[in-house]
């Protein structure tokens, strides 16, 4: 029983690499079309609301709207692109294609394997919040050495979105299920984390629930290093982000070993 405990769990800190290897050699065949996919949200709303709804609220917290708007937007790509690699693609190597099947014949653990899987989703949300960084940049909305401030975030935002899907990855029975979580979890986030508008404009219940949203920690920690000001309580977002990221591997692996290791 002890053993079965054992191999959900990481065997050591470098295995994880083999299996985010793997991702990335079957991604780099398709990675054009990839970023471009995880792209396509976050840009569209960065200039659906920006240009459009930003003439008409002008400016929010001292900057114009726009400026606002894509730093939230880096954020939100990061949750995105982690959130949709984890529930859709380690899902179907999990489940479809049995990827995971294969990989545990080898000296990988469980563990390996999930940590590895959550290494390159993070990889592949860091792609997205720096593309979106770069953009804000070459307009004018942030300054280039934001793009260096913001990266660790987006990189610990990415892991910890990842984490968080990896438990309902471990959960769903089938594709079908995981729009719950992108209607009930993600969306609602993306309105009350302070993305699109300031939290400071909800009413006092919504701000409460938008303090414990991991999306708020990352926007608090962005925005200021986009538009160079100090952020407040860095401390308190990431640590919140640590748990975010640590507490879901450990439940996630729990799962796992119950659903591919009975």
């Amino acid at each position: 029983m002890w053993e079965r405990y054992v191999a959900a769990l990481p065997a050591n800190v470098w295995n994880w690499v083999a299996v985010w290897r793997r991702n990335y050699l079957v991604w780099r065949k398709l990675a054009l079309a990839s970023i471009l996919g995880n792209l396509a949200e976050p840009m569209s709303s960065l200039f659906g609301l920006g240009f459009g709804l930003g003439v008409m609220v002008g400016g929010v917290d001292g900057t114009s709207y726009i400026a606002f708007l894509a730093a939230g937007m880096v954020a939100t790509s990061a949750m995105i692109a982690a959130t949709f690699e984890t529930i859709y693609a380690t899902f179907a190597r999990m489940h479809a294609l049995r990827t995971w099947e294969a990989m545990l014949c080898t000296q990988l653990t469980l563990g390996d394997i999930i940590l590895g899987e959550l290494a390159w989703a993070a990889t592949k949300s860091i792609l997205a919040g720096t593309a979106i960084a770069i953009i804000a940049a070459m307009l004018g909305y942030a300054a280039w050495s934001s793009v260096l401030y913001a990266l660790p975030v987006i990189a610990l935002t990415g892991l910890a979105f990842a984490s968080l899907a990896m438990v309902v990855t471990a959960l769903a029975p089938s594709y079908h299920y995981f729009v719950f979580y992108q209607t009930l979890i993600v969306t609602p986030m993306l309105y009350l984390g302070g993305a699109v508008f300031p939290v400071s404009q909800l009413p006092g219940a919504f701000q409460q629930v938008a303090a414990f949203l991991p999306l708020t920690h990352s926007v608090d920690l962005i925005r200021p290093a986009m538009l160079g000001r100090p952020a407040d309580s860095v401390g308190v977002h990431i640590t919140a982000l640590c748990i975010y990221a640590i507490s879901p591997f450990f439940l996630s692996a729990a799962l796992f070993r119950r659903r591919l290791m009975r």
